[in-house]
């Protein structure tokens, strides 16, 4: 008696449909960011434009010539006048009439709170921007046994480190999902961090995408299971300091 062959499986074929919206998901993907990376510069160009050429002289807008606005000069124009104020207050004449505009900025009531609080937050992020954020962490939070994803700003200092009786602290940012621009600050023992190999980039990409979008481990990587990751030179993983 022939014994009869096993039938071998064929995957069933996707029907035209789910390649169709297979093809779209994919094409989204790479779409949507460069769309609504576009859709934001271009809807900034147009704030700055909209209030800065009204007060540009009619003699040096090009739309007195040309006869329509270009996209872009009320930027350049904000950009000009932004570095030649920064110029003029590293003199002394300039430096004076900063003091004078503060002062008069200092007996106001209600705007005496908003322009320190702007302009501390200003020169706080200009001032350490080379340092900021340069290493991803977990911490525990909200709770022992639980951790989360944040970001190592800078080494705690002032009072605090002496009021909690801990001489080696960390300055630590916790975002929430998926709005990393908003989070809690967090004073944290050293000894309690656990510095991540990820960078800054791929750390705040697992925050917005709620766990979805996770960079590959390094042993992962050298097992060749999971592609390492592009990164630009400012997004390479950084080896922390002993």
């Amino acid at each position: 008696m022939a014994r009869k062959r096993p039938r071998l499986f064929k995957p069933k074929k996707p029907s035209l449909l789910q390649r169709a919206r297979s093809d779209f998901l994919t094409g989204l993907v790479i779409v949507a960011p460069v769309t609504l990376t576009i859709w934001v510069i271009w809807t900034m160009v147009n704030f700055i434009d909209a209030r800065v050429v009204p007060l540009v002289p009619d003699v040096y807008n090009p739309a007195t010539y040309l006869g329509k606005n270009i996209a872009g000069f009320g930027v350049i124009i904000f950009l000009l006048f932004t570095t030649l104020v920064g110029a003029l207050t590293k003199g002394i004449a300039g430096r004076q009439l900063i003091r004078w505009g503060e002062g008069l900025f200092d007996r106001t009531p209600v705007v005496r709170s908003i322009y320190t609080a702007v302009k501390q937050i200003i020169e706080t992020i200009l001032q350490q921007s080379g340092s900021s954020f340069q290493q991803a962490c977990l911490v525990e939070y909200p709770r022992r046994g639980l951790w989360a994803v944040a970001f190592i700003s800078t080494s705690t200092s002032g009072e605090l480190p002496g009021k909690l009786g801990r001489a080696d602290m960390v300055s630590v940012f916790l975002p929430t999902t998926p709005n990393p621009t908003s989070g809690f600050l967090l004073f944290v023992p050293r000894g309690d961090v656990i510095i991540l190999d990820m960078s800054v980039e791929e750390a705040a990409k697992l925050v917005i995408s709620a766990g979805l979008v996770s960079p590959p481990a390094e042993a992962e990587i050298a097992a060749g299971k999971r592609p390492a990751p592009q990164q630009s030179a400012a997004g390479r993983r950084r080896t922390p300091a002993p």
